[in-house]
């Protein structure tokens, strides 16, 4: 859930420094966040959306949140019943906040792993995962590298049935999802940033 310093065109609105769980058990639970550089949370309204597609109960579900950031995404899931969420971040005080966020929740099954986000979906490849969010660093340009690697290593980590959702700073074609052997089930835009739920394409 972070982005760089700079970004491709506008200004992202002002951080807030507190977001809130929207459902499941957890529901108006408070996460802190500071003021951490280019640190940008999913809004609230994006993460309604989100769940409304992917349905509100997650019961089973296994998850990875990759540059989780303040981990809103993971733990929106964990609210809904998923058996497994894991928090990919690499900053160290953010980490910190994750665990005692986990802590604070008594989730047992929420995991907090410190580490390369695309790294960690590799690592992952073939463990039918049920999504992957993907929230990339913005940066000059977009980024366009690092979406394609961590697109790239989600596809490999979910299953058949499984979906990775993308937020970026532009909508992503379907030709050129449809090159990563994905396929756009669901997009929308929320200011700056673009949001998307992708499938598997089937093989061919």
């Amino acid at each position: 859930m972070k982005a760089a310093d700079s970004k491709p065109a506008g200004r992202l609105a002002k951080v807030p420094h507190e977001v809130r769980i929207i459902g499941g058990q957890w529901k108006r639970t408070r996460i802190s966040v500071i003021d951490a550089p280019g640190l940008r949370p999913t809004p609230a309204r994006v993460r309604e959306t989100l769940f409304n597609w992917l349905g509100q109960d997650l019961s089973g579900w296994r998850c990875l949140d990759a540059f989780a950031g303040t981990g809103a995404l993971g733990l929106e899931a964990a609210s809904r019943g998923a058996a497994e969420a894991v928090l990919v971040e690499q900053d160290n005080q953010l980490l910190t906040r994750l665990r005692l966020m986990k802590d604070q929740l008594k989730a047992d099954a929420v995991k907090v792993e410190r580490g390369d986000a695309v790294a960690a979906l590799r690592q992952r490849a073939g463990q039918n995962l049920d999504v992957v969010f993907l929230d990339p660093p913005f940066a000059e340009g977009g980024n366009e590298a690092l979406f394609a690697s961590a697109l790239a290593a989600a596809r490999q980590a979910i299953g058949p049935d499984g979906f990775i959702y993308l937020e970026a700073p532009r909508t992503w074609t379907t030709e050129e999802l449809g090159t990563l052997g994905l396929d756009l089930h669901r997009s929308g835009r929320a200011g700056a940033v673009a949001f998307h739920l992708l499938r598997t394409l089937p093989a061919q």
